[in-house]
C-alpha cells in the first residue's frame, strides 16, 4: 500500500514537473492568465520536481517491503 501511494506521488511529480517545464519553455500556453508562461525559472522548478519523482519511483524498490522482511525473517536470511 505505501509503495503504491509513493509510486503514485512520484508518477504525478514526473507529470507536473513536465507540465511545469514545458510552461516554463513557452511550448505549453495553458492556462493563458498563468505566470509561469515563458519564465524559465519554472523550466528550472519543473526539471528538479521530475527528477524528484523520478528518484522516488525508482527508489521505491530499493526498500523492502513488509512481506518481504517478514518472508526473509522466516527463512532466516538477511536482506542485502
Amino acid at each position: 500500500m505505501r509503495q503504491n501511494l509513493l509510486i503514485f506521488a512520484g508518477l504525478a511529480g514526473i507529470i507536473f514537473g513536465i507540465l511545469f517545464m514545458l510552461q516554463g519553455l513557452g511550448v505549453v500556453r495553458w492556462p493563458a492568465s498563468s505566470t509561469m508562461i515563458d519564465q524559465r525559472v519554472w523550466l528550472w522548478r519543473g526539471l528538479a520536481l521530475a527528477v524528484a519523482g523520478a528518484i522516488l519511483v525508482g527508489g521505491v524498490r530499493l526498500v523492502p517491503t513488509r512481506a518481504e522482511r517478514k518472508a526473509a525473517k522466516r527463512e532466516g536470511r538477511t536482506l542485502d
